[in-house]
Order: C-alpha cells, then structure tokens, then sequence
C-alpha cells in the first residue's frame, strides 16, 4: 500500500539455483565431495591411460611425397647426396653431444640424386659407434679408452661397432667432427616439414663405415635376409658430401620407422624397437616404465605397450614347462626359429642378446602373436667361422681363447672374457652410459641364460634354444636357411656384386680390396664348416 516502507526480502542464495537442481542437490553435492576427495588424496598419482582400439589408419600420414629419377634404393645405380648445413649449428649439436650424450636435430639441405629437398633434419646415429667423439665420457668406442688393436688386426675388416678394435671382425672407426663426411647420420625428411617425405621414406640412415671401410658386410647381411623371405631393410651405395669436405662412399639403409613398420605384412600390426639402454625385464603394469626398453613406431594413438608388457611378464613367470608348452600363444614359433637361426648363420654377435639390443617386436593384430625382426647388422660375419647351430657367437677372434668350453668364454664377473688379446682391462671401464646394465657376458647369451637385465642375453632367445621341444622346429629352418645363404653359392654371388656396387660408388681403394678378401675368406670357411656339420645336413 502506498507509504509502506516494509523493506523487499533479499532473495535466498538456494532460491537463486534453478529449480532442477535444487531438487536434486543430494547426488549433486556427492558428488563434488568425491572430486574434492580424489584431488586431495590422488593428486599427485601417476594416471597411465591404456588404448585397446585397432586402426589401420596412421596419424601422421604422408602429405607431400617429393619424387626423383631413380628408385633410392636400386643398387644397380649410382647414387648421390648432398647435405649443407651451417657450421654454427654443426658445432653446437656436436658441443651438447659431447657434453651430456645428446643427439638432436640440425636443419640442413639435402640434394639427393639431383632433388633439392629444403630444410630436413640430420642428426648423429648410433651408440658405441660414436663413443670416440666423447673421448672418455662415455661407454668405450673407437678406441679412446681401449688399447691399439693386437697385432694383425684390420681396422678396416669388415664391421663396425667401434672400440674393440681388430677382435672377431670388430671394426675401430676413427671418427672425427672434423670429417662430418664419415659420421654416422640419421635424415629426417619431415622433421621440420610435417607430413613430408622423399618417395615415401621419411627417414635414410647412412651407416658407420666409409671409404675402404664401408659396411660390406651389412649389405651382404641384408641382401641374405631379404631374398630369404624375411623382412629386411633396404640398402645401396651412395657418394656423400657434407658442405664443402671431400666426398666419402657410405651405405645408406632403410630406417626401421613408422612407414617401414606400415609396409610389414600391409601394416595390420604394431611395430617395437628395442633401445639399446633398455632390457627385456618385467616391471609391473605401468606402460611408462617400459618406455626406456622399447619404442613404439607405429598406430600410436590406437594402441599401446600393453602386448610387449604381457610378453615380457609371460617369459618372466613362465617355468621351463609352461615356456615349452604356452610359447606359440604369445609368438610366431616358426618366425622365432627361423630369425635365430639367421643371426647364428651370419655370425651376428649383436642380436637381440647382444649389447645392443638390436631386435623388433612385430605384433600381428590378426593372430595377436609376435614375430621378432632384426636390423643393425654391422656386426655380422664376426668371430668363429666354424660355430654350431646351437653355440654362442661373440666378439672373439676365431681362435678360442684359453679356458673357452663348449664355444662360450669364460668372464669374470664383471670383467672381460678370458683368453682376449693381451693389454685390455681386466674390468670394465667406468662411464658406461645411463640406464645400462654393468654386467658384460662376453657372448650373445646363446648357451647360459645371461639374464634378461643383463648387458648381454635374451631370456626368450636362450630358452628357445635351450629347450628340447624347439629343437625340431629350429634346425628345420636352420637347415633351410642354411641352403638359401651358402649351399646354393648364393653368399658369394652377392659378396661379389656388392664389392662392384661400392667400388662404382666410389670406394675402390687397395683397402676395399682387402676387406672384400676377408669378408669372402669368411664366408667360404662359414660354408665349409657347416657343410660338416652333421646337424646342419642332417
């Protein structure tokens, strides 16, 4: 009424709410006080997301895929790259990689077989291979931290790990910033251009080794492997020039990457590199901590870790019964057989049970089975030419070491093999990189379980061979295999062909020459031992 100074109530702060949730404010409230309960006492939990989903579709596809005269690996042609870079970005990638290991990408332009291709990335490749460039900051290579080579040994026999120089094929590389024309590099076509690649190849890997000292015997290793059947990464010859050095012969190889993973078996798969620092050994049910053991290459987004982390739990758990009968759930029995059975074959010391961990896990999504890949063969055709299917290959020269039994050496724990070159160290020098086991075997842990964890050794390697029910399976393809590489001359053939392609490359040097006569020498005696070996022809 008029006059009335009765004052107006002030709306309730629960009137002010719509009407739908003020009736129903109970599970509204609960469940704030739940939320509030999981950032207080969860807070600062790991939360590791796990992606079951199969997809065929890759994420990071090809937008621009630049063309050139001639295929990038036809080894019946001459082959040419070019990489210009500045020298201050040069020497600030090598400064880090001497100081902390580090090996990141500098920008470059790259001319391949005439195809001007701006703005890539490149950076150093490799391990051991490129210890010499850290002097004694890291795990002994190229010689810094090791004595000469004993007398008689070829630093430029075929090879390649670096350090060791000279023993069992070992090659020492002696490799210097100032010879950026001889460093191992990896070129990534899409790393500062997204979505970019050269004839579908996103990655090219030039390999340690140049000149009179380029990998033969890796070209040989793949040419093997690929016209066996098995998957293996394509190779040729090339005539390398960095800025204005001098040109070096090097091998350029296929790069174990997302569009390799995606051309095995049409790509219905996930594809896993071992890292050279990780190891095969269980660690519990969290994904991030197996993340410094494997890298996965392809369908990332659609699936995860979670196949190799169930793999590895099997082996770890599994009696020698329950490995015997179970194994074919988890793997490609055949395919297991028939990848150790090339790594014996070719005298390859650096498998998937050698130091550096040089293996990939192939995940069929169609059969949900795994299948084990090599790649990295620049050891291969070293030490005793005159192993058994069944023994070790190791570093050693091809002469047993005093106290050797039954092809494996003895070590001390450790130490280095007994029996080697005299003047080594009687223990392992100090240095070696993060995350990599401190015990050395001195074997590719063929005979003697060496560990999962181990610097050396593959628990599902050495149970393989050291169970009975897989020895039918595995001398059938050693005995099959056996026939394609050597019996058939089809080693030597090749040996021959490759020394052509790099002499054309530019390497024809008396040094080549005298690579190629040892590389042939062992091959001939690698053919001659196994055609007497009576579990070989049966």
């Amino acid at each position: 009424m008029e006059g009335d100074t009765t004052a107006r109530r002030r709306r309730r702060s629960r009137d002010r709410l719509p009407l739908r949730l003020r009736h129903h404010w109970k599970p509204v409230a609960t469940l704030g006080l739940g939320l509030a309960a999981m950032v207080y006492f969860l807070g600062d939990a790991r939360i590791s997301p796990y992606v079951t989903s199969s997809s065929r579709v890759e994420a990071d596809g090809i937008t621009e895929n630049v063309g050139g005269p001639v295929d990038l690996y036809d080894t019946s042609v001459s082959h040419s790259i070019q990489l210009t870079y500045q020298q201050t970005d040069f020497d600030k990638m090598m400064k880090e990689f001497r100081d902390d290991g580090t090996k990141d990408y500098i920008e470059a332009d790259l001319v391949i077989d005439g195809v001007y291709v701006n703005d890539v990335g490149i950076r150093l490749k490799g391990n051991s291979t490129l210890m010499s460039l850290r002097g004694n900051k890291g795990m002994p290579g190229g010689g810094r931290n090791l004595p000469d080579a004993p007398q008689g040994a070829q630093a430029g026999a075929p090879g390649g790990m670096g350090g060791f120089g000279g023993m069992g094929g070992m090659t020492q590389y002696d490799l210097s910033e100032k010879k950026p024309e001889e460093l191992p590099w990896l070129v990534k076509v899409d790393e500062f251009v997204e979505g970019r690649a050269y004839q579908g190849e996103r990655e090219i890997s030039l390999r340690p080794g140049s000149n009179g000292q380029v990998p033969l015997n890796e070209a040989l290793s793949l040419s093997l492997i690929g016209k066996s059947g098995q998957k293996a990464e394509r190779y040729a010859f090339t005539a390398l020039t960095v800025n204005n050095r001098p040109t070096a012969t090097r091998l350029m190889v296929e790069s174990p990457d997302t569009d390799y993973a995606e051309d095995v078996a049409d790509g219905h798969g996930v594809l896993y590199k071992a890292k050279a620092g990780g190891s095969f050994t269980y660690r519990g049910d969290d994904p991030t901590d197996y993340k410094s053991s494997f890298k996965q290459l392809n369908k990332k987004g659609s699936q995860d870790l979670e196949p190799v982390m169930k793999l590895i739990k099997w082996a770890d758990r599994a009696s020698d019964e329950e490995f015997a009968r179970d194994l074919h759930l988890y793997m490609d029995v055949d395919s297991l057989a028939g990848y150790l059975a090339t790594q014996n074959l070719l005298l390859n010391f650096d498998d998937m049970a050698g130091p550096g961990k040089n293996y990939l896990l192939w995940y069929d999504l169609d059969t949900q089975k795994f299948s084990v890949l090599g790649w990295d063969y620049n050891l291969t055709f070293s030490g005793d030419a005159t192993a058994g299917p069944k023994d070790s290959i190791s570093s050693l020269p091809q002469q047993a070491p005093s106290g050797a039994s039954e092809g494996k050496p003895d070590v001390p724990p450790g130490g280095v093999p007994s029996g080697m070159p005299e003047g080594l160290p009687s223990e392992l020098p100090e240095g070696l990189p993060s995350g990599m086991p401190g015990d050395m075997n001195g074997t590719s842990g063929m005979n003697g379980k060496g560990g999962p964890g181990g610097l050396m050794g593959h628990v599902l390697k050495t149970r393989f061979l050291e169970s009975d029910a897989f020895e039918d399976v595995y001398l059938k393809a050693y005995r099959a295999l056996y026939q394609k590489f050597y019996r058939s001359g089809t080693a030597a053939e090749d040996l021959r062909s490759i020394a052509d392609q790099a002499r054309s490359a530019g390497a024809g040097s008396k040094e080549l020459d005298t690579a190629v006569v040892e590389l042939k020498t062992t091959v001939t005696d690698r053919a001659a031992a196994l055609a007497e070996d009576q579990q070989v022809i049966g």
